[in-house]
């Protein structure tokens, strides 16, 4: 199972993704989680320490590294590197493993866009393609509201594009965005779960603007999970309820 994660910050995916990971641990799976954040705030979500976390630097701030698998120049002198650098070695080296699921933070690069053609989001790219084929894994991606590390070639890898939104039009829009630049990649469907929905009009304005067939389902407001975000906790941990709901969005995603 191959599942990227998407939307605004704040929303709640880092809940959504973090609750899968452990959630297909648990069943014995090899998860690999990935944070494609600049936020970087999975590990936490995970049940990892801040301590921990602190000793973790993102793969694209790895310079050194990424001079010697690209061959890029520290001095910025020349445009030459190459496209296809080694990166199968990469999640055994750098990934941490908690509660049964091995962490690897990417981070983003702050220039890229639809025209970058740096090293950093050269090898980040990289990276992402090979833990795709990875049949053995399942692998979780916690991602922006952008799907620039994306690209043709990649996404026909992926079993799920989940956006996830609160009810409000703004948060719609975002899953409008997404879908947009998942069709242009080649995406044939967007899925979303709404989040922090509070009563039957916040279920009734999600029904009203998101497709049916798009739709995995509700993840209600939980003070639990609002408690183990304060702590720095895993919401898995702290929030039966919220768990709960994602168990049985995770059935449909298995079903599909």
């Amino acid at each position: 199972m191959k599942i990227a994660v998407t939307g605004k910050g704040g929303v709640g995916k880092t809940t959504l993704s973090s609750t899968l990971a452990r959630l297909y641990a648990d069943e014995g799976k090899n998860v690999l989680a990935v944070d494609v954040d600049p936020d970087a705030n999975l590990g936490l979500a995970l049940g990892f320490s801040e301590e921990e976390l602190d000793s973790i630097v993102p793969i694209s701030q790895m310079t050194k590294l990424i001079e010697e698998r690209t061959g890029a120049s520290s001095d910025g002198l020349g445009k030459f590197f190459r496209i296809n650098p080694k990166v199968d070695d990469i999640p055994d080296k750098f990934a941490k493993t908690c509660n049964g699921v091995k962490l690897l933070v990417l981070g983003t690069v702050e220039t890229a866009n639809s025209g970058c053609v740096c090293p950093e989001h050269v090898m980040l790219k990289r990276i992402i393609s090979h833990l795709l084929i990875q049949d053995d894994d399942v692998v979780i991606m916690d991602m922006e509201a952008g799907l620039e590390h994306l690209a043709r070639g990649t996404t026909e890898k992926m079993d799920q594009f989940i956006v996830v939104i609160e009810p409000g039009a703004r948060s719609v829009q975002t899953y409008k965005n997404v879908k947009r630049l998942a069709t242009e990649l080649g995406v044939p469907q967007v899925r979303v779960v709404a989040n922090k929905v509070r009563n039957e009009k916040d279920e009734e304005f999600i029904k009203s603007k998101i497709p049916a067939e798009d739709f995995l389902g509700f993840i209600h407001y939980n003070e639990d999970v609002i408690d183990a975000d304060r702590q720095g906790l895993a919401p898995y941990d702290i929030s039966k309820g919220a768990t709960d709901e994602i168990i049985e969005i995770k059935k449909i995603i298995d079903n599909d």
